[in-house]
């Protein structure tokens, strides 16, 4: 019998989404959920994660419950294929966000070298900090000398020399220890992912523990490596984010303008379209073609790289990608790579808008490709946005319908901003932590998921969590899911318990705090270790917690692993493909507590997961001396 799909209102939270599911619907555009219903039930092997194609004596797939097929071709038992197919999964996630921070340390160069003269450094004294905190001499330098000293320092983090990354400084000497102790120090990006896809190789690590332990250790490249490099090379060339105000939702775009759209993770290419957007002569062409000027809004982490530093409004996250498109109002979607869905070349083919891919790394068959280098960026960015604005000619008014109004939020808390606002230090803060007015903190992080009800987990764990007097971090789509929900302003201390209203009204926030795109959760772990050290402790001893409640990618898994590996209690919505193997499922949720003072927990219910992590922070509270 044939499943029924599920009704528009309870795909998603919001009137912009249910508005654009119906347009699909009307236009004969097919999303994520219609592919989603296909696609279900999904193989229950896989789901488990004890399918292995890891070679051609294969694919193997296993039943560790009493039937003749206990074990693939190989030998390998469901311990062993779940925990390699897990490896595998971190290693894709830590090679994606890494890589991203790899092409921050190019571009870096090409401004040292002087190969490019569209970029520059806009935060000299950031860059001047850090290469400080790494050991590099600045006194008396010129910055462009201390600038080629800082890109050899991250390239050589990269490498296979080293015995551990270099912002391992930053680490509580406690968390040091324990990462010495089991192996798990990171000592290069490119090696432990390299080392991961070798032990996951037939006839190599057959001990599920040892390889999640190499998984966590390559998790931790990824966040005090790749990712965090990513981060503060992104600031030093672009600015360190601070407060300002933008707007989220569809109603960003705009009728009577040429609207492009960014989407992807990385701010070179986005920063530059914004520049060439706002050319005087580019902005005459558009009112030419009859167009009242040019409109540049974001979507996923291309569009919170924007928000955060220039305030440039987000359109929508990942689920709103292909819907921002249904509206027949965007002359052009600008991409560069990661969470891009390949249904965007049909989606797009089905109005007016161009599809521009600018990343070699990330092609899509059917797109119009602009080949992005530091050096031809800006004549790059110019041509996108005039194709966009000879695009507006061919826009069909009677398809064009934008549902709803955009809604304000506050954006650009950088731990910079962060501290700038406590006076320069964490005693501020931290006061209202001993004080029981903020109880612990949480980052909410991730993506969407078409299994869930789009955002209603990310919003709904947001609100429980404010009125228990835990001060929410987002980055990445939770970002838009809690802006649409009005969790970004100030006013939303409303919403907050009583503490954390006080303090929000008092320093005028928002309960809920925007950091940044996916890769900036790496300011959450600075942030972490800065509270630990400033208490003599562990991260794995403050009241905190992460949560990834809709995510999907291999990123997300990354992002799991290594906050559970530095010490932080991690809440999934719904768990990876590693149930076929309970020594795996049992490590996660039980045993990786024992050995790095925090597990993940999974709950799909946000009422519920709000209710573990509230116990989590109150028994950190009690061991601090903390009234819970």
């Amino acid at each position: 019998m044939a499943r029924e799909p599920v009704p528009i209102e309870e795909r998603s939270i919001h009137k912009d989404a249910h508005a654009m599911l119906r347009k699909a619907e009307r236009d004969g555009v097919e999303t994520a959920w219609d592919r989603l219903h296909v696609q279900t039930p999904h193989c229950n092997f896989c789901e488990l994660g004890l399918s292995c194609r890891n070679c051609v004596m294969g694919p193997c797939r296993i039943s560790p419950k009493g039937d003749k097929r206990k074990r693939g071709v190989c030998g390998a038992d469901a311990d062993v294929i779940v925990a390699r197919n897990f490896g595998r999964f971190i290693a894709g996630g830590a090679a994606g966000h890494s890589d991203h921070g790899r092409d921050l340390i190019e571009v870096l160069e090409a401004i040292v070298t002087g190969e490019t003269k569209d970029y520059e450094i806009r935060d000299e004294e950031k860059l001047l900090r850090i290469a400080a905190e790494l050991g590099i001499p600045t006194e008396g330098r010129k910055l462009m000398e201390v600038a080629s000293d800082l890109v050899d320092e991250f390239y050589a983090d990269f490498g296979s020399r080293r015995k551990e990354l270099s912002f391992l400084s930053r680490v509580p000497e406690k968390r040091r220890q324990i990462w010495r102790k089991l192996g798990m120090t990171p000592r290069g990006v490119d090696r432990e992912i390299a080392e991961m896809m070798h032990r996951t190789h037939m006839g190599c690590d057959n001990d599920a523990a040892n390889t999640l332990i190499h998984a966590a250790r390559t998790a931790l490249a990824d966040g005090w490596g790749g990712s965090m490099i990513g981060t503060e090379l992104s600031d030093c060339i672009f600015g360190t984010p601070t407060p300002k105000r933008s707007q989220v939702n569809l109603g960003v775009l705009k009728k009577d303008m040429v609207n492009i759209l960014v989407h992807g993770h990385n701010p070179v290419v986005s920063e530059m379209i914004l520049v060439a957007s706002r050319l005087p002569e580019l902005e005459a062409k558009a009112k030419e073609a009859g167009a009242t000027g040019i409109n540049l809004a974001g979507l996923c982490c291309t569009g919170n790289e924007l928000l955060m530093r220039q305030g440039v409004p987000m359109a929508g996250n990942h689920l709103m990608t292909e819907l921002a498109l249904v509206t027949g109002a965007v002359e052009a979607i600008v991409v560069d790579y990661q969470c891009i869905m390949p249904s965007l070349v049909q989606v797009a083919g089905c109005y007016h808008t161009k599809f521009i891919t600018t990343a070699n790394k990330a092609r899509f068959t059917g797109a119009v490709h602009f080949d992005f280098q530091p050096g031809n960026a800006l004549d790059q960015a110019r041509k996108v946005v005039e194709m966009a604005i000879d695009a507006f000619a061919e826009r069909d008014p009677d398809k064009v319908e934008i549902p709803v109004e955009p809604v304000e939020i506050v954006t650009g808390f950088s731990n910079e901003a962060i501290l700038s606002a406590l006076g320069g230090e964490l005693t501020p803060l931290l006061d209202a932590v001993k004080a029981g007015k903020i109880r612990g903190f949480t980052g909410i992080v991730g993506c969407n998921n078409p299994k869930f009800k789009q955002d209603s987990c990310n919003v709904g764990l947001a609100k429980a969590l404010i009125e228990r007097d835990i001060l929410v971090l987002v980055t990445g789509c939770v970002t838009t899911a809690c802006g649409k929900a009005g969790l970004l302003v100030p006013e939303a201390a409303e919403m907050a318990g009583p503490g954390l209203r006080e303090v929000c009204q008092a320093l005028s926030i928002p309960p809920v705090l925007h950091m940044g795109s996916c890769v900036d959760n790496t300011r959450i772990l600075q942030l972490c270790a800065l509270i630990a050290d400033e208490l003599g402790v562990d991260i794995s001893d403050l009241p905190v917690a992460a949560s990834a409640p809709e995510w999907y990618s291999e990123k997300a898994a990354a992002i799991g692993m290594y906050a559970v590996a530095s010490g932080i209690y991690t809440h999934l919505g719904l768990p990876p493909n590693i149930l076929g193997s309970e020594t795996v499922t049992n490590l996660a949720i039980e045993g990786l507590e024992g050995l790095v003072g925090a597990v993940f927990a999974v709950e799909p219910d946000p009422a519920k997961a709000a209710q573990l992590i509230d116990a989590r922070i109150a028994s950190k509270r009690k061991g601090l001396g903390l009234a819970p």
